[in-house]
């Protein structure tokens, strides 16, 4: 059975109803050690790809991800996984008020009751990747937290709602 990936591939959000248009494809050579080229094939089969261009189309997008989180303001989306125990004084206060402050980048999050008093907390999130690597930074170093980890991904989440204007002259319904 392949691999879990962390990473979801790429692709430009389009509108509701909207059509996806393909990416062209491109051909490109490269030249490759003999051993490295066996280790690719490998994955080919272990991965579950349906040839090396695949792999290696796979790999330069988890590569590409990788270099915006760490060095760009790009916009992105993922999830901050937390394991913390949950009666630690304050940590439950504490994390709510963080993810409060951060509501622009906060989409929502899911508890999972573990064992010995412990949780695992998936927070879904949207925004500059420095930013999200911020507030992970930020719930991580609360006290009680046993581990965290953000994972990212370039392909982003639609817009839920458009926010209803109001003309000046309107009066709200009862």
């Amino acid at each position: 059975m392949p691999a879990t990936k962390s990473r979801a591939p790429s692709r430009p959000a389009s509108p509701p109803g909207a059509k996806s248009i393909p990416d062209p494809i491109q051909r490109m050579s490269v030249t490759i050690p003999q051993s490295l080229l066996e280790s690719l094939d490998r994955l080919v089969v272990e991965r579950g790809f349906e040839n090396r261009s695949q792999a290696v189309a796979d790999l330069i997008h988890d590569g590409i991800t990788d270099y915006r989180q760490d060095t760009g303001n790009e916009i992105m989306a993922g999830s901050i996984t937390l394991f913390y125990d949950q009666t630690k004084n304050n940590l439950l206060t504490q994390m709510a008020e963080l993810q409060r402050r951060h509501v622009s980048e906060v989409i929502s999050s899911l508890h999972v009751q573990l064992e010995r008093n412990f949780m695992m907390e998936v927070i879904l999130v949207q925004g500059p990747a420095q930013k999200l690597k911020h507030i992970t930074d930020a719930l991580v170093a609360c006290k009680g937290v046993k581990a965290g980890k953000l994972t990212l991904t370039s392909t982003l989440l639609p817009p839920l709602h458009d926010k209803p204007r109001r003309s000046p002259k309107s009066k709200p319904r009862p």
